[in-house]
């Protein structure tokens, strides 16, 4: 009598099996690891996130250039910037005032913008503005600002109502800032040349 005959698997049939599993598996991990990736990531965000301050300061700013102690002074011009429609070419250094409402003479003093600004277009007038917003301790609030800075630098446009500039850093209280700040001229007399401008500046600082 014949024995049952016994089919026996083919070495390939057996080890396929393996190989998808293997496959699966690993697919499975990397899914899980990034899974976890982005958890932590996002919780990182988070957690930097709410760690983060958000200011919004608002002042008026003062170019004083007439009378017996102008805060802006041109200390550097080209060879063609008087005979330019835009002052093209032109450097003033500024040291102006700062402060809560519009009127230089009546408004608290909240600090100084300090730095320099260039007439930087030929065929209209716009200014490459590279100052320090510098507050004291005699605003309103200005006691928890007393010393801090705000770095900002970018262009300010004449003819456009609302200008806006980057804040590029800061120091004290706004340490590591980063934000932008919107200038809106409040008043500017053509032959004096004296400007005052409303500044709103929007701050993330630590």
């Amino acid at each position: 009598m014949e024995a049952p005959c016994h089919a026996t698997p083919s070495p390939q049939l057996t080890q396929a099996p393996s190989r998808l599993h293997c496959k699966h598996l690993m697919a499975a991990f990397s899914c899980h690891l990034l899974t976890r990736a982005v958890v932590l990531a996002l919780l990182l965000a988070a957690t930097t996130s709410s760690a983060e301050k958000e200011t919004h300061l608002r002042f008026y700013w003062h170019d004083v250039m007439s009378g017996a102690s102008p805060t802006v002074a041109r200390v550097a011009e080209a060879a063609t910037t008087n005979a330019s429609a835009t002052s093209f070419g032109a450097v003033y250094a500024m040291d102006d005032p700062l402060t809560e409402g519009p009127d230089l003479s009546t408004s608290r003093f909240v600090g100084r913008a300090q730095g320099v600004y260039v007439c930087a277009g030929r065929d209209s007038l716009s200014l490459l503005m590279a100052m320090n917003f510098v507050f004291t301790g005699a605003g309103a609030g200005g006691a928890y600002y007393n010393g801090s800075s705000v770095a900002v630098l970018g262009p300010n446009r004449a003819a456009v109502e609302v200008r806006e500039m980057a804040v590029v850093g800061g120091t004290g209280t706004f340490r590591f800032a980063r934000g932008y700040c919107q200038a809106r001229t409040y008043s500017f007399d053509a032959k004096t040349g004296d400007a005052t401008v409303e500044y709103n500046v929007y701050l993330r600082h630590d």
